[in-house]
Order: C-alpha cells, then structure tokens, then sequence
C-alpha cells in the first residue's frame, strides 16, 4: 500500500494514514483504508482497530487540490466510495479507536465520529465539520452521524455554522472522548480497545450493533441520490469559485 500503513501488535490492528504532511483524502487512499479495514473485520485473529495519522494531523480531510481536477467520472467515484468508507466504519463489528493525532476537519472528523471511541492529541489542534463554508452539502447520513455524538440541537447549528472546535472545547461536547498529550495517544487508544475486548466479544459486538441500528441502516440505503445531490453542488461555479480560493491559498502555503 501506498498511503496506508498497518501492523498488528498483540492482537490489535493498527492503521496508519501516511500520505504528505497532512494525510488529505483522495480515491486510491479511501480504497486502501478500505482494504485495510475489511483485512482486520476478517482476521480472528484481531481482535480490535486503531485508526492513526501522524504528528499534527490526523487527516485534512479530502485532498481538495486533487478531488477539483477530478472529471465527472472520477468525482462519483470519490464519493461513492468514501460513503462506502463510512458505512463500513460504522458497520464496523470489532472495537475501533481513533487516536487522533492532530488537526482533523471535515471528512477527518467524519470518519472520527465513525469510531466507537477518539482520543485526541492536546495542542493547538482543531476537529468538526466545516463543510458548509467550503460550498459542500453535508448529506443527512453524516447529520445523523454528528447527532449521533453531539445530539441533534448541537450537530444542527454546529454544521450550518462550520465550527471548528479545539480538544478541550471538543471533550467536553462529547466530539472526543479523551485528550491526552501527543506522546501518550497510542498507549490511550490500546488501552481503550484492551478494556472492551476483557468482555464476551459476541455480546459486546452484537450489542454495540444493535446501539448502532439506524445510522447502519442509514448508510445501508442506496446513496446515489445523496451523492447526486453533492454533485450538483460541487459543480456549481459558485463552489468552484470558493474551491479555487482555497486551492491558491493551500498552494501559496506549500511554496
């Protein structure tokens, strides 16, 4: 794999995002978490996940600079398996833990709150969803997904605001559910999943499951209108102006 690394270490899978500095999103990493991910749902011998990324991100969330020269073809693509993503994350049987390790934005928060517990580098950091200022529609599966978390009040202003919330400010809404410093987040997260996998897996799995039955059911509906949906949005000048300012901006900062 290219952009994802993985090891197993006394029965827990690790999945490391490792693409540039910032592990933004684009097509081919989506299908190697998912590859990934399926490799330890389907593994007996694993007995639970952590999802990281590296010092000062966890991911960016999508690879906006990549996603604006996809075509047609290639955006559906994206989107459909992204929400693929999603569905397998929140469907996902074995405990799951994302140790974030830094800044974790949009499509980065969304696959957080995929987990079943997050752990939170302290520092200067940032998580949420900030999709709406970029002139992205937030389809309703991904609502749910903050309601889920935030309670639907919160989730609803929150979105339509793009907030933005440092670790502390997140703890406490119940975003994350440990900040701990970054040095510390690995043994946090192991920590977390060896607590859960002390009970009788089957109770613990079908349990947590059936706590989880709307929003699978949610992702388990056909997504294409959803998608449509984004689509047409993303396609507007409008978003392809808002998307171009963000893109020059990304560009001045790397030079």
């Amino acid at each position: 794999m290219n952009f994802v690394k993985t090891h197993i270490n006394e029965h827990i899978y690790h999945i490391l995002l490792d693409r540039g500095k910032s592990n933004a999103m684009h097509l081919e990493m989506i299908e190697e978490i998912k590859t990934s991910l399926q490799d330890a749902q389907h593994d007996p011998a694993i007995e639970g996940v952590v999802l990281s990324g590296k010092e000062n991100f966890f991911t960016s969330g999508l690879d906006l600079i990549t996603l604006y020269q996809y075509d047609e073809l290639q955006i559906r693509r994206f989107w459909e398996a992204f929400m693929g993503l999603l569905h397998q994350l929140v469907s996902f049987p074995k405990p799951i833990v994302s140790a974030i390790t830094g800044h974790s934005p949009a499509g980065g928060c969304v696959m957080a709150i995929c987990c079943d517990y997050r752990v939170m580098a302290d520092g200067d950091f940032i998580i949420g969803l900030n999709e709406v200022p970029v002139g992205i529609v937030v389809p309703d599966v991904i609502f749910n997904l903050y309601s889920f978390w935030l309670g639907q009040g919160l989730a609803y202003r929150s979105l339509l605001e793009g907030k933005l919330f440092k670790p502390a400010e997140a703890m406490k809404i119940g975003l994350v559910d440990e900040v701990v410093t970054f040095n510390r987040i690995q043994n946090a997260a192991i920590t977390k999943i060896k607590s859960v996998t002390q009970f009788e897996k089957n109770a613990w799995s079908t349990s947590k499951l059936n706590f989880r039955r709307d929003l699978i059911t949610s992702f388990e509906k056909d997504q294409t209108d959803t998608i449509n949906q984004v689509l047409e949005q993303w396609w507007r000048p409008s978003t392809r102006a808002i998307l171009k300012t963000i893109i020059e901006n990304l560009t001045q900062k790397k030079m």
